[in-house]
């Protein structure tokens, strides 16, 4: 797979394509992992454990139907896709907030943190 860049990425929440509505997104996928360190070692032993899917969107607020605001108004849980220039994920994960910011400029945005929910880790395709 070829260097490229975010520009053309896709953001599909609950079966609706948001991208337009969409100003930035972030994707963290850490495992947890268990120190396994015997008094023997020199060095710390751990083993991979479960697998974390968490992040954040953020966006400017519209109330167009089946956009930003009709999607993420209620909190709950949600199918994720995240399409990427060559990859994108899938996952169900819960939003847990729906945050909206009105600006000293007038602007009004909202962020959107999630955390995996499914007990299915991300899947890369």
């Amino acid at each position: 797979m070829a260097k490229v860049s975010g520009i053309s990425c896709i953001v599909t929440i609950g079966g609706n394509t948001i991208t337009n509505d969409v100003t930035s997104v972030n994707l963290n996928t850490p495992y947890g992992v268990q120190d396994v360190t015997g008094l023997d070692k020199a060095a710390v032993e751990r083993l991979l454990l479960l697998a974390d899917g968490t992040g954040t969107v953020n966006g400017v607020f519209n109330t167009t139907s089946l956009m930003s605001h009709a999607t993420l108004k209620v909190p709950g849980s949600k199918a994720f896709i995240l399409g990427y220039p060559g990859a994108t994920a899938t996952f169900t994960a819960v939003t847990t907030d729906y945050a909206l910011a009105r600006g000293q400029d007038g602007s009004l945005t909202w962020s959107v943190p999630f955390a995996l929910s499914s007990g299915t880790a991300v899947a890369w395709t």
